[in-house]
């Protein structure tokens, strides 16, 4: 079977997702969006991803790149640049798979909630990046638990269900790259 794409209708909930997500993450880390906007990471559909941005057991990857300021001799003139890499595939096969028990849009709102923990928790200098497996799995408690707390201001039905299926299982968490 070939590889599945979101829709525009897809695509445009995707965007909405990320949208309402940043607002309750501001809300919760309680910063403006303003200053939420100042991280720097974009979103990807599959179809727009490189072959290492691919990630076969995941909703979504993070990856992170690091930027050189040119023409700067020192190493403290870099930044970190994050990548949301969505897996459409996994996500309309477990949406597909569910039959219509998990919603498309409050599966893509907790993903995106929980891509942008991991962006600041890493920007920030509260999770190394580069640790090693079993603390990424631990960190990945972690986020999924502060996800959770982000989401409560908007718990409803299908979202709670999202959580409920997930809670016990860690598997909407990233594999790092």
């Amino acid at each position: 079977m070939g590889e599945r794409y979101f829709n525009p209708s897809q695509m445009s909930l995707a965007k909405a997702a990320f949208d309402h997500a940043e607002k309750l993450v501001s809300n919760y880390y309680r910063f403006g969006l303003s200053a939420f906007r100042a991280y720097r990471y974009d979103i990807r559909t599959l179809a727009e991803l490189e072959t290492h941005e691919i990630q076969e057991g995941a909703f979504a990857h993070l990856c992170r790149y690091r930027y050189e300021k040119k023409g700067s001799p020192s190493d403290s003139c870099f930044f970190h640049f994050y990548r949301v890499c969505l897996q459409d595939n996994r996500i309309l096969d477990a949406v597909e798979r569910a039959n219509s028990f998990i919603k498309f849009a409050p599966l893509m709102l907790y993903i995106a909630a929980h891509e942008l923990v991991h962006v600041i928790r890493f920007d920030g200098g509260l999770f190394d990046f580069e640790a090693p497996q079993d603390e990424k799995s631990r960190e990945e408690e972690i986020v999924h638990g502060i996800t959770r707390q982000i989401m409560q201001p908007v718990m409803h039905h299908d979202l709670n269900l999202v959580l409920e299926c997930f809670s016990n299982q860690y598997k909407i968490g990233d594999l790092y790259h």
